[in-house]
């Protein structure tokens, strides 16, 4: 018992997953009750299936792990509805059962396995072709197994929700929570990537600054609900609009950023055709719900990476102005509020 006891300590103490914890378990199960078959089964209540999880195997019973059974005709059901937790005469008890008939079985034991108070996850179980004696002592230590392996379902369930709430808590605090779309800390991380594989592979960085002209005036006029939805279908439109490759971001309440890494050749040229392009996209009827909006399009302004720049700021600075001289610009041909259009 002293031993039993001692390799029970190393298995909790080292065993750190289910399945490492659960082999350790039915080995030590085996030694305690001299049971040639020790295994641990799920139930699927919606399914109203049985299915072996993990199983120890000796000698000449084999029950198999995946083997999946109507949960309704399973040993274990009836020894839960009648407390009948142990038996060694299983044609005497339950002899009407075809799986223990088909198997041979005389001796079964099973502790049910509950996570927290109410759920019960399934059955922790033993069983022989043979009559078998199973002392009070074994079945004690068969219900203090089930408790460590609910426990360990519990660690389990309680990390796999860390590890969500992680990962949800970081890819809101990358992106933009209105439009989905990368967010200011999100986009400096990338641009500093982009500097530095354009340095690496001798390329330069395209920064286009685009401003929502008229933005104030959508939500003056329509209210703030139209001008969310305007926000949502422009990251929409840009996003669907870019290079492979290129990427997005919002960095303010109007204003978005795209930029990618391209050939050092014809600068000038390439932030014409590229400040062109976003500048079409922005432009056209967006639906916003309950209007239509006519856009007349963004001003947009394009900077390019200097050879070894690591300055982020600078190229927003450059890019920053360069869209401003279109807005003033734009500002000189004519107004550029919105119309809209009730649906």
């Amino acid at each position: 018992m002293v031993d039993i006891l001692d390799k029970l300590a190393v298995a909790v103490a080292e065993d750190d997953s289910l399945e490492s914890l659960v082999n350790s378990l039915l080995e030590l199960l085996e030694a305690v009750t001299g049971l040639e078959s020790t295994y641990l089964t799920r139930i699927d209540s919606e399914n109203n299936v049985q299915r072996v999880v993990f199983s120890r195997n000796s000698r000449d019973l084999e029950i198999p792990e995946g083997l999946t059974v109507p949960w309704g005709d399973t040993l274990c059901k009836r020894a839960m509805d009648e407390n009948t937790p142990f038996t060694d005469d299983v044609p005497g008890c339950w002899g009407n059962s075809k799986a223990a008939s088909a198997l041979g079985l005389k001796t079964y034991i099973s502790e049910p396995v509950h996570i927290g108070q109410h759920e019960l996850y399934g059955t922790l179980c033993g069983a022989s072709k043979h009559k078998k004696p199973v002392s009070p002592r074994a079945r004690r230590l068969l219900a203090m197994f089930s408790r460590l392996i609910a426990r360990q379902l519990e660690r389990d369930r309680l990390l796999d929700a860390l590890r969500q709430e992680h990962t949800t808590f970081k890819e809101y605090a990358l992106s933009d929570p209105l439009t989905g779309i990368p967010n200011r800390r999100a986009m400096e991380t990338e641009l500093k990537r982009a500097l530095a594989n354009a340095e690496r592979m001798n390329t330069t960085v395209h920064l286009a600054f685009i401003d929502l002209d008229g933005f104030k005036h959508i939500n003056d006029q329509h209210g703030h609900d139209a001008g969310d939805r305007f926000l949502i279908e422009m990251a929409r439109t840009l996003k669907a609009g870019i290079r492979d490759g290129d990427a997005l971001a919002r960095i303010g309440g109007d204003e978005f950023v795209v930029f990618g890494n391209v050939p050092r050749e014809q600068p000038d040229a390439v932030r014409e055709v590229i400040a062109q392009r976003l500048s079409d996209l922005t432009r056209g009827v967006f639906d916003l719900g309950i209007i239509q909006l006519d856009y007349a399009g963004a001003s947009v302004g394009v900077a390019t990476s200097r050879p070894g720049e690591k300055d982020i700021e600078a190229l927003l600075a450059r890019a920053d102005e360069a869209m401003y001289q279109t807005k003033q610009s734009r500002r000189k041909t004519g107004p550029t509020v919105p119309p809209a259009r009730s649906n």
